[in-house]
């Protein structure tokens, strides 16, 4: 008892300690199972502050401000490339697609809301708990804050917010997840195995018997020497290599004993030993025609995989096909593809696009991998340091220009300083595919300021609402849970009808544009597992750039439509 005592004073005397408890908790229960299904760490961290905020913690309300600020331009430095792509070439139809979801969305709350006769705290947390979308919090705590109310009605409603969210999210989650993994293909009427099979034969058009793209471990290096006319002697280095048939390439060379330097110009003549890389299969072919020798000071070649960041004009949109045809890939082997802020994988096929902003995988000698990034983009190699001069430039210019009131018949709209910092990480996570010096922001920051940053913004909320949650809770009742199953539940059955009938998106990629225009990875995930393919991720990535950033908008307009 006495421990408690002192525990609880501690808490209420440092209420940064109440924070990182929070936190603590909340991750823990957040990534608990229950038959499959978890909380994730943003309603458990709610959960957790709800609790810990019955011993009545008094927080300042702008540490969550500076955490949130961070999240939100976090979120946009993450899906700017996809989110303008999506706006401006190809995915334009996907981001309409998801402009018009995301609007059903902001529909079914709306209506929900009227119906009930929610005020806006109550409106808030039924979009942010149905449409899974913590990050509208914030703007509408923000919308509310200047609505002009007393403060004792402030507060109420404010305190409204979190008791809602939880309450909806639980369907928010499991119901968008079921409606579109397995109710989507009896809605569309299709074998979802099937066509996601068809529609990687499609992509695989024009790619080698033995498949596009192979891992590097099935590529090794051979030193061979050239004994005998009639197989390469006489021929450039980059007539052999093309003469292969194969993708071999010449990584180094020894020439009266030594290893001398070479370009695709050097003739090659009797008596020079070459290292060469490629296929297994193909270099014991090799061995039968020429004098394969053990030179461990020739095979000596350093080998790395290195993520790329796409930003060269010439590659957006191109085939893998088209792009391995090109000189400049010249020895280097792609094993992966990684696309948008939560870096979905997407099938390596022979017609699959490339597009900037994507990450890829590629495995070769350090020297081929050089070239190669130094002409696509740049080696995303792993870095510690972050650019705060472009973080901190990036929020104060975002959140100045989001502070700005503009009066519209007598109603005063701003995107408020959290909004103004969305836009700016949109814009310069854009800006970054052109000019990859512009600064660096590495994933584990990203990972940070995306989950740290939203959770201790929910942290704060979730304590401070402590005190009044019950009450809340009997206040609302028990029927707002059945809003928020109508909220899910109605975009989401007419999404995959939008998407096949007016949008004529592809049956294998429709499913993941309704998962994407509700930026609910889980549900895609779902979709792939049933699908036995990663094919529905093609169509996940632009709607949930868009989506992503017009959900979290929504928090700031339900406040005005309701409040």
């Amino acid at each position: 008892m006495v421990i408690w005592i002192w525990l609880t004073a501690t808490l209420r005397a440092n209420p940064e300690l109440a924070i990182f408890l929070t936190l603590a908790i909340g991750y823990r229960v957040g990534s608990l199972k229950f038959g499959g299904f978890s909380l994730g760490p943003v309603t458990g961290t709610l959960l957790a502050g709800v609790l810990i905020g019955q011993l009545g913690i008094d927080i300042s309300p702008q540490i969550k401000s500076i955490f949130f600020i961070l999240f939100l331009f976090a979120v946009g430095f993450g899906v700017g490339p996809q989110f303008v792509r999506g706006l401006a070439n190809d995915g334009l139809p996907q981001a309409v697609f998801a402009v018009v979801i995301s609007l059903l969305c902001l529909l079914g709350v709306y209506i929900a809301a009227r119906v009930s006769g929610y005020g806006p705290g109550l409106a808030a947390g039924l979009l942010a708990g149905s449409q899974t979308i913590s990050a509208s919090i914030g703007l509408a705590t923000d919308a509310i804050n200047q609505l002009g109310l007393p403060p004792q009605q402030t507060k109420q409603q404010l305190d409204l917010i979190p008791v809602a969210y939880a309450v909806c999210y639980l369907f928010g989650t499991i119901g968008t997840g079921w409606i579109i993994a397995f109710a989507g293909p009896k809605i569309l009427r299709i074998d979802l195995e099937k066509e996601c099979k068809r529609y990687e034969q499609q992509l695989s058009a024009g790619a080698p018997a033995d498949g596009m793209m192979s891992a590097w471990n099935q590529y090794v290096i051979r030193a061979f020497k050239i004994n005998q006319p009639g197989l390469i002697e006489g021929k450039t280095v980059a007539e052999a290599e093309k003469s292969a048939g194969e993708r071999l390439f010449l990584e180094n060379l020894r020439r009266d004993g030594k290893i001398i330097p070479f370009t695709p110009d050097t003739r090659l003549q009797i008596g020079d030993i070459i290292a060469v890389s490629g296929k297994h299969e193909s270099l014991i072919e090799w061995s039968q025609r020429a004098e394969e020798v053990n030179d461990a000071e020739l095979l000596n070649i350093p080998v790395e995989s290195v993520d790329l960041f796409i930003t060269n004009k010439w590659i957006n949109g191109k085939t893998l096909l088209e792009i391995a045809r090109h000189d400049d890939v010249h020895g280097v082997y792609l094993t992966r593809i990684r696309r948008g802020s939560v870096g979905v994988d997407i099938p390596v096929q022979a017609q699959t696009v490339l597009n900037r902003g994507d990450i890829v995988t590629l495995v070769g000698t350090r020297k081929h991998v050089d070239a190669a990034s130094q002409r696509f983009g740049y080696a995303d190699r792993p870095k510690s340091a972050t650019d705060m001069v472009l973080v901190g430039a990036g929020i104060l210019i975002g959140g100045l220009v989001g502070a700005i009131v503009v009066p519209v018949a007598g109603i005063p709209l701003t995107l408020s300083t959290s909004g103004g910092a969305l836009i700016a990480g949109l814009v310069t996570g854009w800006l970054r595919t052109f000019i990859p010096k512009l600064g660096n922001v590495p994933a584990s920051t990203l990972w940070f300021m995306n989950s740290a940053g939203l959770n201790i913004f929910i942290a704060v909320v979730g304590i401070t609402a402590g005190p009044t949650f019950i009450a809340g809770l009997k206040y609302v009742g028990f029927t707002i849970f059945f809003w928020g199953l109508f909220a899910t539940a109605m975009p989401m059955l007419l999404a995959p009808l939008i998407g096949k009938y007016i949008f004529r998106f592809d049956p294998a990629i429709n499913l993941g544009c309704c998962g994407g225009a509700r930026t609910s990875t889980a549900s895609v995930a779902m979709v792939a597992d049933a699908a036995k393919s990663n094919v529905p991720m093609l169509g996940y990535t632009v709607p949930y750039a868009v989506s992503n950033t017009f959900l979290t908008l929504w928090g700031l307009v339900i406040i005005l439509l309701i409040g």
